[in-house]
């Protein structure tokens, strides 16, 4: 078996028979993400503040992929895994601005191991879409209990928003699409759901998706976890260390320490989950995979690597992927390939015995021969990465991997190739020497590439004909409209006078509309409601207001931009969220 020359080096495996493994025809699957946690946030991977001694000992027992790729943030990178596709073919070309909508006719992990008799959950944050059809529960997961949008405190969820800075305790979450009250911290709840639906579905086979929100800011934590940082100072401890370090400020320093104990919450929740696992003696028939959406967002530690969430570099989009796999001996082994989110999906497909729809075009590749010791056969596969605001730029923060050369483009639409960098990762894993100038020939094979795919992926139907929410159907009636999901001007957030609007599908009937203002919108404006060839208008003139009402609207059927404003003077002031209930059905 030459692992070598199929593109995959594995180390480390002293002590382990991969093809020992146990064979489970449905085995349970557990996957764990969690939000903006580094590469460098781990005591494993060299930090000698962060205590994560859990997740440490799961890596051990686990497959570690050590170049396992992911999107600079959040959204893109939960597209992706959850369909095997680069999230631009799903829609999902942003984490707000109405881009982190995913489009409904997409095939998920969830909707695929639900049609092999899984049961299925997902606890925590989704962020693909809040409302029909794009919830979990249309996307094949039979429980769920989430928050809304990108992040608890951000507008969008906007049941945790006006919180403030308690918003991560005693929550008003959504439980399979109906707003729940909750009492603790996020984490601690998100994984009391997760041993809950584990308990339920012990006899297997389940899927379970733990979806930390943290350490995704705002930054709060249990304080008796805070005091174990407290007097630490991140930067200390790396005088040793060679690999390159950022500068740090105080608030960068605050930052890394509430971060650490959000991370080591996390830890304890792991824990728990693990040790149910062992209570309920179904450990030897559960996949458990651990990995992070993108890099960290604030300065401090990250294993040497440049860039930041959000970047094309290593430190924005190279995170840890861990498979503790059944039967694997407690040594574990590393692997050494390149691979993806996108390789999820065919890997769980492929060990679970699911099997891929026909007619799906898949972007990643199983890993399953890897898993059990086989050849992988994949010799320098490409990986695409992007990430600018609202929509995909042209040679703005994108690049591609193939083999060991990296591509980097942070120029013009029309740049050529000499603009750009190219890096030798074995060589220059941290990406600090551009070699483009050594191989140009390189650099354009490389660039001829990158055009090639993003021109595909900038064709794909479901950016063209952008997903849309459907109004007025049982499956979910009223609708809440919610600031994530609202195109418009970019950077839509807590704003009020700013232009916005949701991409919808109207069904035929009589509606009731509530529209909430962050702050009472004045008396004497009226309130407007643009739908494809017709406004609705109502005047208000009675009393400063932050909720007002239009009963009785009538609609025909349409495929439009709902586009709702209060004019007040010159003043458009967009609502904070708007609530549409068909009242005929």
């Amino acid at each position: 078996m030459n692992l070598v020359k199929s593109g995959l080096l594995l180390t480390g495996m002293a002590g382990l028979s991969l093809v020992s493994c146990k064979q489970t025809e449905h085995p349970n699957v557990i996957l764990i993400i969690t939000d903006d946690q580094g590469y460098g946030d781990f005591g494993l991977t060299g930090n000698p503040h962060v205590k994560t001694p859990v997740l440490d000992n799961l890596a051990r027992q686990s497959i570690r992929f050590n170049n396992f790729y992911v999107c600079p943030v959040s959204a893109p990178t939960r597209a992706a895994l959850m369909t095997g596709r680069y999230s631009l073919r799903t829609g999902v070309r942003d984490t707000y601005n109405g881009g982190a909508m995913m489009a409904s006719s997409e095939v998920t992990i969830a909707e695929l191991l639900k049609g092999a008799g899984y049961s299925t959950g997902i606890f925590g944050k989704w962020h693909l879409g809040d409302n029909y059809p794009m919830r979990p529960g249309d996307q094949g997961f039979d429980e769920s209990v989430i928050h809304l949008a990108g992040g608890m405190g951000q507008p969008g969820d906007f049941t945790t928003w006006p919180r403030g800075d308690s918003s991560y305790y005693n929550p008003v979450l959504w439980q399979n699409g109906r707003q729940k009250d909750y009492d603790g911290y996020c984490s601690d709840i998100f994984t009391n759901e997760a041993i809950r639906f584990i308990d339920q579905n012990k006899s297997g086979p389940f899927l379970c998706y733990l979806s930390f929100n943290a350490p995704h800011t705002p930054l709060q934590v249990p304080q008796e976890y805070y005091n174990i940082y407290r007097d630490l100072d991140p930067s200390s401890g790396f005088v040793n260390d060679t690999k390159p370090f950022p500068v740090m400020s105080e608030k960068d320093k605050e930052d890394a320490r509430r971060v650490y104990a959000m991370v080591t919450n996390i830890d304890d929740n792991v824990g728990r989950l693990l040790n149910r696992l062992e209570e309920l003696e179904i450990t030897e028939k559960t996949i458990v995979i651990f990995m992070t959406d993108n890099g960290p967002q604030q300065r401090r530690y990250n294993a040497g690597m440049r860039g930041l969430k959000s970047s094309v570099y290593r430190g924005g989009v190279r995170v840890p992927f861990w498979i503790r796999y059944p039967g694997t001996k407690s040594t574990g082994i590393d692997i050494d390939a390149t691979v993806a989110n996108i390789d999820l999906f065919p890997t769980l497909a492929d060990i679970c015995n699911a099997g891929i729809p026909e007619g799906v075009k898949i972007d990643g590749i199983s890993l399953a021969p890897c898993l059990r010791g086989e050849n992988l056969n994949k010799d320098d596969r490409s990986l695409f990465f992007y990430w600018t605001r609202h929509s995909p730029e042209l040679y703005t923060n994108i690049a591609l991997l193939k083999g060991r050369y990296k591509l980097v483009g942070n120029t013009d639409f029309n740049a050529s190739v000499d603009k750009f960098e190219l890096f030798d990762i074995e060589q220059d894993p941290y990406e600090q020497n551009n070699i483009l100038n050594d191989d140009p020939a390189r650099a354009a094979e490389l660039k001829k590439d990158l055009d090639l795919l993003f021109a595909d992926l900038a064709g794909s139907e479901n950016l063209i004909d952008r997903p849309r929410i459907e109004i007025g159907t049982r499956h979910e009636n009223p609708v809440k409209l919610n600031r994530n999901d609202a195109d418009g001007q970019w950077g839509i957030w807590e704003q009020s006078e700013i232009f916005g609007f949701w991409r919808v599908l109207v069904n035929e009937g009589r509606y009731n509309l509530r529209f909430k203002f962050i702050e009472p919108v004045p008396a004497g404006g009226k309130m407007m409601v643009e739908t494809g060839a017709f406004i609705n208008q109502l005047k208000n003139d009675k009393n400063d207001t932050d909720l007002i009402e239009m009963k009785g609207v009538s609609y025909p059927s349409l495929k439009c931009d709902f586009v709702p404003f209060y004019l007040s003077g010159s003043k458009r002031i967009f609502p904070l969220w708007v609530e549409i209930e068909r009242i005929d059905i």
